[in-house]
């Protein structure tokens, strides 16, 4: 799936955009406020004020590398070392609030945390 943002949005604003373009699916995104929805990506939950420009100009950092990456260069890492952080990210995950404090214990949700700006990530763990 595919949802367009403007270089100002929040994501609340991307939230609400994907609830319209799941509710027709999803009948639980249907009757779903967007303050319960959460936008979840490398394993940290994004707060609804902050904005993708934000997290791209300060280069935010996930658990495995950087959250959003638009630099251009050549990959000379061994393509098999998974201690090494890489430079491309996976997508982005939208869940119901409901359904994380359900399965929080859980794999991948019990890695997921609050991203804060303020955490330095030096190295790349493939534990918790």
């Amino acid at each position: 799936r595919k949802v367009q943002v403007k270089q100002g949005n929040s994501i609340y604003e991307f939230l609400d955009a994907v609830r319209k373009q799941l509710a027709g699916e999803f009948r639980e995104i249907k009757t779903a406020s967007t303050e319960h929805l959460m936008y979840i990506k490398e394993d940290l939950i994004i707060p609804h004020h902050l904005t993708f420009h934000e997290l791209i100009t300060t280069k935010a950092r996930g658990k495995s590398g950087p959250l959003y990456h638009f630099d251009v260069h050549e990959d000379v890492r061994l393509r098999g070392d998974a201690t090494k952080e890489k430079d491309e990210s996976h997508a982005g995950k939208v869940v119901e609030r409901h359904w994380y404090e359900k399965n929080k214990h859980i794999f991948p949700a019990s890695r997921w945390e609050i991203f804060d700006p303020a955490k330095k990530i030096e190295k790349y763990s493939i534990y918790g």
